[in-house]
């Protein structure tokens, strides 16, 4: 740690991004590891245990990181590219350093700021819902010393320690998912019906194992209790699959847009997402194994209550006590691994975008680093103690990834695309979204009774307010100086609506643009089903589906070769 301390104290740039040098693989491992939450886990866990691949197609709403087909392919580059240290900071590339763009930054490091409270919070209740469950502690304590442990390595030595941390536990994770794979894959025969239980009622689900494993989704289901919500189900991944590309259209932000601000290349960009994306894909068939133990334990004993418990209650129940221990120190670096890039990557917005832009401009080296440091300790506090009034980790959960991150995704969509989008809009559809979504979240779902509804509203709600703001406050206002917009598209050289812009490039360079713009954009239409089949294969292993695992393998052949022809083959040239 002192070795690392002093490799992050040079500055900064290298506290927060490893000075841009830190090679591919180490930041899509990192990566990988950061996205292995323990909450998220659980959750995965639970929707497959309760509702098999149905519970896979739910998880379209964040827990399978689909945009990471867009970073993969086009947008990952993008973000590189505008060689700045958070997406606040990249406020001032696209929209100036004047006032409007002064604005848009400000705005954007607050929601960032206020997300990464919000995620915080979230991860301490699912990683102290398994601690304290092991343990036999308070599930608050248990959340407070693992979110505490991580606090000091990240707050000492920075990115640099982030991510070396990240790679041991992700080695650690892995070590996990072999284990529980193996030893479900040796123990379990699904029957060809079997029980489990739904969140919210005492009524048991009864499944035929085809049913529960199809890979073809249904356009209704028929649950009760918490999971009604899924009962429209056509729809509900109709708006989950809008949600997403808006999501990896927009870009990311926080942690995962750390990690392409910190490549060397664009080629490096490309390659870290394609092995983030293949290490993440391990993560499937480890919950599938840990649903079908959990459906295994239920036919033998008692069927398990809660299914957010199934992953707690397998490890008392099926591990052996020598291995018990280290598979929940697995566990425990998946959360830490969490925690520590969130903490890192807010942290930034503090330092970066308010301290030093605008608080202490000439404020020495030390006094940065000391400002990340008391950021991410109160980052940390704020997050823990919103974490005091949450109970179900999959309701902040949907409330993350559909509310406040739609609302918050709408202006980060049209910062790219759209040459008229400026930074007032920006400011406007941000603080509206974020405002919505806190509004739908504490006052409208608390009146709503038809429960079928509420995911619905929870996404409508704040991505409509924040849709209407970007456009109040773009046409409401002067349009960006053409100089600025210029320079971002020159830099970046995005697809979309800039034709203003385009018309003024020599011919030869426009000709140039539009053919990574026409290859790239096909590239993501073949990168985003080719995640999904990846994944759903892991899951078909674990169900030991074999005529679906064939199928889905096919599926994959022919895709992966589309997507080196229409991608990878030309990560070389650029």
């Amino acid at each position: 740690m002192v070795f690392l301390q002093r490799k992050a104290s040079t500055g900064i740039e290298s506290y927060f991004l490893g000075n841009r040098n830190l090679p591919w693989w180490v930041l899509g491992a990192s990566g990988m590891a950061s996205n292995t939450d323990l909450a998220g886990t659980m959750i995965l866990t639970a929707l497959v245990y309760a509702l098999g691949t149905k519970g896979f197609f739910i998880e379209i709403r964040g827990g399978i990181v689909l945009y990471l087909g867009c970073l993969m392919t086009f947008i990952g580059k993008w973000n590189r590219r505008a060689q700045v240290m958070t997406v606040a900071e990249w406020m001032q590339l696209r929209f100036g350093t004047g006032r409007e763009g002064n604005i848009a930054r400000i705005i954007s490091a607050v929601a960032n700021i206020i997300f990464a409270i919000a995620s915080i919070s979230y991860f301490a209740v699912g990683g102290g819902k398994f601690l304290g469950d092991f343990l036999g502690i308070d599930d608050g304590i248990a959340g407070i010393l693992l979110i505490l442990l991580a606090l000091v390595y990240t707050a000492v030595s920075g990115f640099y320690g982030v991510v070396l941390t990240d790679i041991f536990q992700g080695i650690l994770i892995f070590v996990a998912i072999l284990y529980i794979c193996f030893m479900a894959f040796q123990t379990v025969n699904l029957p060809e019906t079997f029980s489990i239980s739904i969140p919210g009622t005492e009524q048991l689900q009864q499944w035929s194992l085809a049913e529960w494993s199809s890979i073809t989704p249904p356009i209704t289901i028929d649950l009760p209790g918490d999971y009604s919500i899924f009962n429209l189900f056509g729809g509900v991944m109709l708006f989950y699959t809008f949600k997403v590309f808006l999501e990896g259209a927009a870009g990311g932000g926080g942690y995962v847009a750390q990690r392409y601000f910190a490549a060397k290349s664009d080629r490096e960009a490309g390659l870290l997402s394609l092995f983030w994306i293949f290490l993440l894909s391990f993560r499937w068939p480890m919950v599938t194994a840990f649903a079908v133990l959990g459906i295994d334990y239920g036919l033998k004993n008692q069927v398990i209550s809660d299914p957010e418990l199934v992953l707690p209650t397998v490890i008392a129940e099926y591990i052996p006590v020598g291995i018990k221990g280290l598979l929940v120190a697995c566990f425990i670096a998946a959360a830490m691994s969490t925690f520590d890039s969130i903490i890192n990557s807010s942290a930034a917005y503090w330092v970066k975008d308010i301290y030093q832009a605008y608080l202490q401009p000439e404020a020495s080296n030390q006094k940065l680093l000391t400002q990340g440091r008391l950021a991410s300790i109160v980052i940390v506090g704020l997050g823990l103690i919103f974490s005091f009034n949450i109970t179900n980790i999959n309701d902040i959960w949907g409330w993350l990834t559909l509310g406040l991150g739609t609302g918050l995704f709408i202006p980060l969509v049209l910062r790219w695309y759209w040459w008229r989008f400026n930074g007032y809009g920006f400011a406007i559809g941000t603080g509206g979204g974020l405002v919505a979504a806190i509004l739908t979240k504490g006052v409208i779902l608390p009146v709503v009774n038809n429960s079928q509804f509420q995911e619905y509203i929870l996404f409508l709600v704040p991505s409509i307010c924040s849709f209407l703001g970007c456009i109040l406050g773009t046409f409401l206002t002067p349009a960006t100086n053409l100089e600025t917009i210029n320079n971002f598209y020159r830099v970046t050289r995005p697809f979309g609506f800039w034709g203003v812009v385009r018309k003024n490039l020599p011919t030869n360079i426009q000709a140039k643009i539009q053919t990574e713009n026409r290859r790239d954009f096909m590239a993501a239409l073949i990168a985003v089903p080719w995640q999904l089949v990846l994944f759903l294969m892991g899951i078909m292993l674990m169900m030991k589906q074999w005529d679906n695992f064939g199928i889905l393998l096919l599926i994959f052949i022919v895709l992966s070769i589309g997507l080196y022809f229409a991608w990878f083959r030309y990560l070389d040239k650029i």
